[in-house]
C-alpha cells in the first residue's frame, strides 16, 4: 500500500459525487486521519473548480484519504465507500451530474486495485443494476480550493448541507 508523507498513514482516492458529501463521511470514521476534497482523473494540469465543473477537465471530484491502516483497512474504507453513494449511476448522484461526479476507485498500487476489484464483485450483491464505478490507476491528486476542504463541518447551515449531507449521515449512522 503507497503511503503518505506520515509514513505510519495510507492514501485512499476516491470520486462518489460531490466531493463535499464523500469528505462528510469518511471524516466521520475511526482512524481515518484527515481527508482532502480535489480533482483526479482528467487531462488539465491545475484545474480550478469552474474547469473541473464545467466537464471539459476530464477530472472527477475526489476525496483523498489518509488512513491508519492499523484502526481502519482499505477493504472498510471500500466498503463505506459502496454505501455512501449510488454506484450504478453512470456520471451522477442525485441531483449532481456530469463526468466530474462519477464513481471511481483511483488506486495507488496493486493491493489496492486487486481489493478493489474484489470488493466491487462482492457489492454488486447489494444491487440489482450494474455497478458502473471506474477502478483505475491514480494519476495527479489536485488539491481543490480551500473554501471546499471540510465544507461541512465548516458549513453546517448552508442548505446543500442540510438538504443532501445531514440525510446522508442519519442514514449511514453517522448523523
Amino acid at each position: 500500500m503507497t503511503q503518505t508523507k506520515d509514513s505510519s498513514l495510507l492514501k485512499a482516492t476516491f470520486g462518489a459525487g460531490c466531493f463535499w458529501c464523500v469528505e462528510a463521511v469518511f471524516q466521520k470514521l475511526k482512524g481515518v486521519h484527515s481527508v482532502e476534497s480535489g480533482y483526479m482523473g482528467g487531462q488539465t494540469d491545475n484545474p480550478n473548480y469552474s474547469e473541473v465543473c464545467s466537464g471539459m477537465s476530464g477530472h472527477a471530484e475526489v476525496t483523498q484519504i489518509h488512513f491508519d491502516s492499523s484502526v481502519i483497512s482499505y477493504e472498510v474504507l471500500l466498503s463505506w465507500f459502496w454505501r455512501s453513494h449510488d454506484p450504478t449511476t453512470l456520471n451522477r448522484q442525485g441531483a449532481d451530474a456530469g463526468t466530474q461526479y462519477r464513481s471511481v476507485v483511483f488506486y495507488h498500487d496493486w493491493v489496492q486495485r486487486d481489493s478493489a476489484e474484489v470488493s466491487k464483485k462482492e457489492a454488486q450483491k447489494q444491487f440489482s443494476e450494474p455497478i458502473v464505478t471506474e477502478i483505475t490507476s491514480a494519476s495527479t491528486f489536485y488539491r481543490a480550493e480551500d473554501y471546499h476542504q471540510n465544507y461541512y463541518s465548516l458549513n453546517p447551515e448552508v442548505a446543500y448541507c442540510k438538504m443532501v449531507i445531514n440525510p446522508k449521515l442519519e442514514k449511514l449512522g453517522l448523523g
